[in-house]
């Protein structure tokens, strides 16, 4: 067995990690991952009916495909230092798991992290970095979570070495793995994490509210403190204000799971979380229980048209226009789009508590296409043509907390 790790790490140590996995992360991964819903209480028999209501709700054919369990599944290691699953609450261990997964077409995903122990004192990697890649490698592990709780006792190196090293370990193991770094925007990864990662998170985790934050949550992205869990929906749109621009097919900035599906959001704040999401090329990781879903929730997450512009050949995020937009009122972002003949997509967002008409002139939009006057647009949400592209757009009566996406096609 370490014969075939030794050899399958001198294959691969000389490249990196993009060469290696050439095809992941050109768009932004789709998914489900067990955390918003069932944080540490997971299980086998849950994770296989999520995997089962994956391909049943229809979230496989619309391009979710990782199946991604969450901190909880395992404890302890052997006494040979190998990663062993929890055996009261995974009795059939991870293998088995994954052969399940990849049977009903989807991939399979797992927790891990940069430190000594995990969010839920399990195992972590750090000194163990080469021998847990062989061994997600051997378990036919498709995506790594990897989270950043055991820095407090991993310190002495960075995030970009105690990540780097990861990297590497999964270069050398032999198996493409999509690498999802966790480390909550610590150090400002936009800047270096592209270059080991194929996503990494921005900020602290996101909790299920619309428009309020927890104490003490930065609304930037250049904060030294990004602060652990408590960021709503709003903060964490906020905060790509800065960022957005950093968003290129190969590495993905991560604005964390969504919460559709979750508490007592309206289905207008359901859409607005979608939207943004997919415009500023988020991963689209839901995180919810799928057996109990409401149809709206449902619904929201099976839209073509918008996980189209997530999926976007371009792989460009749209970007914050300040002059268009009213702080704490109304928002106006948009960016080109090169999917068939969609080109171009505006969000307008009625932060505000009250309805409001929105008025867009197109020709002060950010990297507007000027001069194509045919073009046609869409209202994706309504799913109806608002006509020819003229020099304003005039939206009447957008809800408190309701964005218009706007589709420009030939």
């Amino acid at each position: 067995m370490f014969g075939t790790f030794t050899i399958a790490f001198a294959s691969f140590m000389t490249l990196s990690l993009a060469e290696t996995t050439k095809g992941l992360a050109q768009k932004p991964q789709m998914g489900w991952n067990t955390f918003n819903a069932y944080k540490g209480n997971i299980n086998e028999t849950v994770f296989r009916q999520a995997a089962d209501e994956m391909v049943s709700r229809g979230l496989l054919d619309v391009g979710y495909e990782y199946v991604v369990i969450d901190g909880g599944w395992s404890i302890a290691r052997n006494d040979s230092g190998f990663l062993q699953a929890n055996t009261t609450t995974f009795s059939s261990g991870i293998p088995a798991l994954s052969d399940y997964v990849h049977e009903r077409g989807l991939k399979m995903g797992i927790y891990g992290d940069a430190g000594i122990y995990g969010c839920g004192f399990e195992p972590g990697s750090y000194g163990n970095e080469e021998l847990d890649a062989y061994t997600l490698a051997a378990w036919g592990i498709d995506y790594l979570k990897y989270d950043n709780c055991g820095s407090y006792h991993g310190a002495t190196l960075s995030p970009q070495e105690r990540y780097s090293r990861k990297a590497d370990a999964l270069k050398a193991s032999g198996r493409e793995i999509f690498f999802s770094a966790c480390q909550w925007g610590n150090q400002f990864p936009w800047l270096w994490a592209d270059q080991i990662t194929h996503s990494y998170r921005i900020a602290g985790d996101i909790y299920t509210s619309f428009n309020k934050d927890k104490s003490n949550i930065c609304k930037t992205a250049y904060c030294l403190n990004t602060g652990y869990a408590g960021v709503s929906i709003v903060t964490m749109i906020r905060k790509m204000r800065e960022i957005s621009y950093f968003q290129q097919p190969g590495s993905w900035a991560d604005m964390d799971l969504l919460e559709i599906g979750n508490g007592d959001l309206t289905e207008d704040e359901e859409r607005t979380h979608f939207s943004f999401w997919a415009a500023l090329k988020s991963p689209l990781m839901v995180s919810t229980n799928l057996s109990k879903i409401r149809p709206s929730s449902l619904n929201v997450l099976l839209n073509k048209e918008i996980i189209a512009i997530s999926q976007d050949d371009l792989g460009v995020a749209v970007d914050y226009a300040p002059k268009l937009s009213v702080e704490g009122s109304i928002q106006i972002w948009a960016g080109p789009l090169d999917n068939g003949r969609s080109k171009f997509v505006i969000l307008a967002f009625n932060e505000g508590a009250t309805v409001q008409d929105i008025t867009i002139p197109l020709q002060q939009v950010p990297r507007y296409p000027r001069g194509q006057s045919a073009l046609r647009v869409r209202d994706v949400w309504e799913k109806k043509s608002l006509g020819q592209a003229g020099n304003e757009i005039h939206l009447k009566g957008v809800r408190p907390h309701e964005t218009k996406v706007l589709v420009f096609s030939e």
